[in-house]
């Protein structure tokens, strides 16, 4: 690097981490003619959509692993097509073995006659509720790229942009009838086990819609709030297909990798294992960075893709922040119960309820292993009292079925997301004593339903929270940076009066998973914080 006077900024924006919403935001201000630096601790950029090699011959994405939040707007403006990006949709969408040997299989065309086998009336409402659900998640992927109003003191010049915010989401939402206002009430408010009992009696369909409100939630399915976790995962589509899943060809990491090249193509320069740490404040602003070997980088603004936690708790100075701002970040939840693991297979697991041979419908799912929400409740009991649920959740996909860029000829490799642990274990245990043990009976489970998975297991990858957190900073394995709690959600994300990607220091801007809207590799903080970004610095001209 040039040396340069200490007043000078070496680049006009510094990213701190290369995860997917680093990368969009970074490809957005160098589309608009800004100098962009990211410093990433990890070798690769990616974050935790990354994809690596876990035993010979065998690839899978590490932590991330399935893809439908993606945002439209976000693969248009960085042309990640262009780039490398191809998403191949399932054949089938989730499948579901029961506790007596049946099964559900869910899927376009599909779902309507498999529910009729336990639920000639379940099968009668599944369009209703289809509907209803898309009108309402229709409204809300459009509130995905907007900067919520923001909730914050002064007078009417600072107020006066908020209130137009506001008038546009209420025009937004208007839209909606008063029947589907009421229908998004009780989502937001609710959760979504009684939000499931009020429209099905059969329990797997409801496992099924249940599992989304659960995926990522430490928590019941019958805790308030989870039928909006079940909501977030409704936004999302594959090639332009509302509401379903699909699969990056390569792998997660076939997607940040798309996005580091469009970067490259740019300009960004992306510093790998360059970990930061400490921020840099001077006269209660915001310049710059310090990484660990001790090498100082300036820049008119700095954006934190990581959690708001390890942001302003531990790369800051406790003393430069509002003492209020500081006691809210501490109480910042995080935390989402999930353990991770990659098996390299020498052959597909046959399940005993619809045994098949080669690759079939079933094998390319979101295979659900949790056949009732009573099921899901007492694993988060269980997990709360003993650290990891002794019946755990499991939803097993095999992407080698679609990508057989992923395992030799003829196998296979399977991503096991495992929910109900402990993001931090009971009596001061660890989860460095217990990671194999547990491991062991995801395996146990899986094989439970699939006699021949056990005996298959050629090799594992296994991530319980505490890696996720070491490895990605994923504090308490939590995927989405921050539950998805109403106190943590549009204007309270992070913090009341901070829900436009800026935090209380000047030149300090976010633009993960922490910001609205959430967890998920969206892509959209890092759209829409680059936007706020933008229209700062447009403001104030380089020195």
């Amino acid at each position: 690097m040039c040396a340069r006077p200490s007043t000078t900024p070496d680049c006009d924006a510094l990213i701190i981490g290369a995860g997917h919403n680093g990368l969009v935001c970074a490809a957005y201000l160098a589309a608009a003619g800004l100098r962009v630096t990211m410093l990433e601790q990890r070798a690769v950029p990616g974050g935790a959509a990354v994809t690596e090699e876990f035993h010979p011959g065998f690839r899978n994405s590490v932590a991330s692993y399935t893809v439908s939040l993606l945002n439209p707007r976000v693969i248009a403006d960085l042309e990640l097509a262009r780039h490398g990006l191809r998403i191949v949709e399932r054949r089938l969408g989730n499948f579901l073995p029961t506790e007596d040997g049946d099964y559900l299989a869910v899927g376009a065309g599909r779902t309507a006659a498999q529910v009729a086998r336990f639920s000639a009336r379940d099968a009668g409402r599944l369009e209703d509720y289809s509907a209803r659900l898309e009108a309402i998640a229709d409204v809300l992927r459009e509130l995905v790229l907007l900067t919520p109003p923001n909730v914050g003191e002064g007078g009417w010049r600072e107020a006066l942009p908020e209130l137009l915010r506001t008038a546009r989401l209420g025009g937004r939402l208007s839209r909606l009838g008063m029947p589907l206002r009421r229908e998004l009430l009780t989502l937001f408010a609710s959760s979504a086990g009684d939000y499931l009992d009020g429209w099905f009696e059969s329990d797997p369909i409801k496992a099924v819609y249940g599992f989304d409100g659960i995926v990522g939630n430490y928590a019941s399915p019958y805790a308030a709030g989870s039928a909006y976790v079940l909501l977030h995962h409704a936004f999302g589509e594959v090639n332009g297909r509302k509401g379903t899943w699909g699969h990056a060809i390569g792998g997660m990491g076939a997607i940040t990798q798309a996005m580091a090249r469009c970067c490259a193509s740019r300009g960004v320069e992306i510093r790998l294992e360059s970990p930061v740490r400490e921020v840099l404040v001077e006269q209660g602003r915001v310049i710059g960075a310090r990484t660990e070997t001790g090498e100082t980088v300036r820049a008119r603004a700095v954006i934190g893709n990581v959690n708001p936690r390890l942001l302003y708790l531990r790369l800051l100075d406790p003393a430069a922040l509002p003492a209020d701002f500081r006691e809210r970040i501490e109480r910042w939840r995080c935390g989402s119960g999930t353990f991770r693991m990659n098996v390299a297979l020498a052959e597909l697991p046959q399940f005993s309820c619809l045994p098949a041979h080669g690759v079939a419908d079933h094998h390319t799912a979101g295979i659900i292993l949790a056949p009732t929400l009573a099921y899901m409740e007492r694993a988060y009991f269980d997990a709360r009292t003993h650290g990891w649920s002794r019946r755990p959740i499991i939803e097993l996909v095999i992407p080698s079925t679609l990508d057989e860029t992923l395992a030799p000829a003829g196998a296979h490799v399977a991503s096991l997301f495992c929910q109900h642990v402990a993001p931090v274990l009971p009596n001061g245990q660890s989860w460095d004593a217990h990671r194999e043990a547990v491991a062991d009976l995801m395996i146990d489970t899986v094989d439970a339903y699939a006699p021949n998975f056990k005996r298959a297991v050629l090799g594992r990858q296994i991530m319980s929270p505490l890696d996720l957190e070491r490895t990605f900073g994923l504090i308490g394995g939590d995927i989405f940076h921050g539950a998805l709690s109403l106190d943590q959600l549009f204007s309270a994300r992070p913090v009341l009066g901070h829900a436009h990607y800026r935090g209380p220091l000047p030149g300090l801007y976010m633009c993960g998973s922490g910001t609205h809207p959430g967890g998920g590799v969206t892509g959209a903080p890092g759209h829409n914080a680059a936007r706020e970004i933008l229209a700062d610095l447009r403001r104030r001209p380089a020195r």
